[in-house]
């Protein structure tokens, strides 16, 4: 296992680097999660830092389909297959997410523990039979599992972003920015829109686009065939597109 590389390490520019690049940091990544201990703890330095490289690599390939294409046959075939997926994903989300004016101000702060998040996860699983993954891809998509701090445009508030004309009916008198309330939330509104019967209509229900549904559906797929990406993708961080390019924000740090 390698140091990891620091936040502003130089990114690879050709198809073989990249590609040994991202096996390598896979490799190290899986290494460190496996090291995480106990795993209520906060992430440690090494997934946090492989993980940012991680993301940063798949942003890279997500950006230059070019490069992403003559990336993917140097990968060994189940990264291949894993980077391939998330690649749609990633590229659904950037559609999804428009840019906004470079001096808006964005808040980022720190996630509650990776393992505290399962637990409401799976909590909400056996009460309203939304998969746990699904949940999870929701919460990551919607705020980065709650890093990302502001309101949207629309008012939508909360690590799973709700509107609160829809909390107060889906909220149960909950705290809109409590995890375990929101989490439960989500479920009780997932299942309400036709979960887990026809979770396209469901994730669709959530927010109206089938960029969200295909980006949610894709992350999700990737917790649910390989559970370790989960603790992964918690390692990445805040990137806010805006009309002068992406912004990283790391946790605890406000912009302007």
């Amino acid at each position: 296992m390698l140091a990891p590389p620091p936040p502003d390490a130089t990114l690879p520019a050709t198809p073989a680097l990249v590609a040994k690049s991202l096996a390598q940091t896979d490799a190290d990544l899986r290494t460190a999660i496996a090291a995480w201990s106990p795993k209520s703890a906060p992430a440690s330095r090494a997934v946090v830092l492989d993980a940012l490289f991680e993301q940063r690599l798949y942003r890279l390939l997500a950006r230059n389909a070019k490069l992403a294409d003559a990336t993917l046959p140097a990968l060994p075939p189940r990264l291949r297959a894993a980077t391939r997926d998330l690649l749609v994903a990633h590229r659904e989300l950037y559609r999804l997410t428009p840019p906004l004016p470079a001096r808006a101000t964005i808040k980022v702060g720190a996630a509650e523990p990776a393992a505290t998040l399962l637990g409401y996860y799976r909590e909400a699983q056996r009460r309203f039979h939304v998969t746990w993954d699904v949940l999870a891809s929701v919460n990551f998509v919607e705020s980065k599992f709650g890093k990302l701090r502001n309101s949207s445009a629309a008012g939508a508030q909360g690590p799973m972003q709700f509107i609160p004309s829809t909390w107060a009916t889906y909220g149960a008198g909950g705290d809109v920015n409590s995890y375990h309330d929101s989490i439960l939330a989500a479920a009780r509104y997932l299942k309400a829109a036709g979960a887990p019967g026809d979770m396209d209509k469901a994730i669709y229900a959530y927010n109206h686009s089938s960029f969200y549904v295909n980006a949610v559906k894709g992350y999700g797929e990737a917790m649910h065939a390989d559970p370790t990406a989960y603790r992964g993708f918690y390692g990445w961080q805040v990137y806010y597109p805006t009309l002068d390019g992406p912004i990283w924000m790391p946790p605890g740090w406000t912009k302007p």
